[in-house]
C-alpha cells in the first residue's frame, strides 16, 4: 500500500534526552495504525513532531511525498493533517456546533470584510459550514446535542466531539492520542466502532496513541512499539503480541499472553 505519511530517522532532543531516536516508521494510505509504549516513551513528542509543535533535530517528514519538517501547525493542518489531543481541549463555553464550526476555519475563505457586510458569498460559506459541521455531529453521534455547551456533555461525548471538531478541517490523516483514555467499556466500544467507521466511510488514514490494549488489537492493522524514544517493534497486533522484546519491556518474561481478553494495559 501507498505510504500517506513516512517518518524518516526522526530524532528529538530536550537538553541531554532524547525523546525520540531514529524512528522510522511509514502509515499507508487507508489504513489503522496504533503507537504503543509506557509513559515517557516519545509518543506524543513524535505526534508534536509530525504536527509542527516540535521541530525534529535530525530527520524527515513526508506526507503524501512532501515534507512537513519546518511548517507551522496551521499550515500542517491545511495539508491535510488533523490530531486530538491526550487531555480534552475543547472550548468550554461553545456549544458543540460551534467547536466544530471553529475546527473548520481553515478551510473558509470569506474575508474580514465579507464578514462584515454579510455579503452573500459570506452568508452562502456560513450556511455551508454549519450544515457540514451537523453532518460532522450526526457522524459521531452527537447530532442532539449540537447546542449543548460541550462542558455539559459527558465525558465519552466530549471525546467524539473532539473528533468531530478535528474532522472540521477535512483531513486525509487523522492523529489520535488516547482517544479511549478515561472511558468506561461502552463508551470504549463506541470509540472503536467510529474509528473504524472514519477509515471505511470517509476514507480517512488513522494514527492513533493508545494504552489500552483491546482497542489496540481490535482496531489496528499495524502496531509500532517505542521504548525510550526507540522504536522496538513493529508489526501486526498479533506478531507485537509475540514479540520477545515486547514482552520482555513490558510484560516480563513470564507472562504469556493467551487473548485480548485478558491482555492488560500497557
Amino acid at each position: 500500500m501507498t505510504a500517506l505519511l513516512s517518518i524518516q530517522a526522526v530524532t528529538k532532543v530536550f537538553g541531554g534526552l532524547t525523546a525520540v531516536d531514529n524512528v522510522d516508521l511509514d502509515i499507508a494510505e487507508r489504513s489503522i495504525t496504533s503507537l504503543i509504549g509506557p509513559n515517557g516513551a516519545g509518543k506524543t513528542t513524535l505526534f508534536n513532531c509530525l504536527t509542527g509543535l516540535h521541530r525534529p533535530e535530525t530527520g524527515e517528514i513526508l506526507f503524501d511525498g512532501r515534507s512537513l519538517i519546518g511548517l507551522r501547525p496551521d499550515e500542517i493542518t491545511a495539508r491535510g493533517v488533523a490530531r486530538t489531543y491526550q487531555n480534552i481541549r475543547l472550548f468550554g463555553r461553545m456549544t458543540a456546533l460551534e467547536n466544530v464550526l471553529v475546527g473548520q476555519h481553515l478551510r473558509l475563505h470569506a474575508s474580514h470584510w465579507s464578514a462584515i457586510l454579510r455579503s452573500a458569498r459570506q452568508q452562502a460559506e456560513e450556511r455551508a459550514a454549519r450544515t457540514f459541521a451537523l453532518e460532522l455531529l450526526a457522524f459521531v453521534g452527537l447530532e442532539s446535542h449540537a447546542e449543548v455547551v460541550s462542558t455539559n456533555l459527558p465525558y465519552g461525548e466530549q471525546r467524539l466531539l473532539e473528533v468531530a471538531r478535528a474532522l472540521g478541517s477535512r483531513p486525509s490523516l487523522l492523529l489520535l492520542d488516547e482517544p479511549a483514555a478515561g472511558m468506561n467499556p461502552s463508551e470504549t466500544d463506541r470509540m472503536m466502532e467510529l474509528v473504524h467507521r472514519l477509515r471505511d466511510e470517509m476514507g480517512i488514514t488513522i494514527f492513533l496513541i493508545e494504552h489500552d490494549m483491546k482497542v489496540v488489537m481490535s482496531v489496528s492493522e499495524t502496531v509500532a512499539v517505542l521504548d525510550y524514544g526507540e522504536k522496538i517493534a513493529e508489526g501486526t497486533p498479533e506478531e507485537v503480541r509475540a514479540n520477545a522484546r515486547v514482552v520482555e519491556a513490558y510484560l516480563g518474561p513470564e507472562v504469556v499472553l493467551q487473548d485480548t481478553a485478558d491482555t492488560p494495559n500497557l
